[in-house]
């Protein structure tokens, strides 16, 4: 992951493209995200890890992705791209309590969610 996208990293600018994109990015994407966010507030992660996980999030906030969010179907197909490489790179610190949550913090956003999607994505970073 470049680091070149550590720069479009602030806690404040992560929140905003959520709350302004949930919906079109969906679950998948939101709970890549929140696990990624909640790993790099553990205060047992290295600060090598904080930094690929930032720079992985300062890509999913970055305005001008590979592929425009706004692109109908495919345009968080780039940033869960990305977001999943970073998850997989980090997978020894997604502790149980991580997954529950973002796993919380989604159905406290989108109601009930879909079980078998976040075990798929889960599946892809094991």
């Amino acid at each position: 992951m470049e680091n070149r996208f550590v720069k479009y990293y602030s806690e404040r600018s992560l929140w905003k493209k959520i709350r302004e994109m949930s919906k079109a990015a969906g679950t998948q994407v939101i709970y890549a995200v929140l696990l990624l966010y909640y790993v790099m507030k553990n205060s047992n992660v290295s600060l090598k890890t904080k930094l690929a996980i930032t720079a992985a999030l300062g890509y999913f906030i970055f305005p001008a992705d590979a592929i425009p969010d706004l692109a109908p179907l495919i345009g968080f197909s780039d940033d869960l791209g990305v977001l999943l490489f970073a998850l997989t790179q980090i997978a020894a610190s997604i502790t149980p309590e991580i997954k529950k949550q973002a796993k919380e913090k989604l159905n406290e956003w989108f109601g009930a969610v879909d079980e078998k999607e976040l075990l798929a994505l889960e599946e892809k970073i094991s």
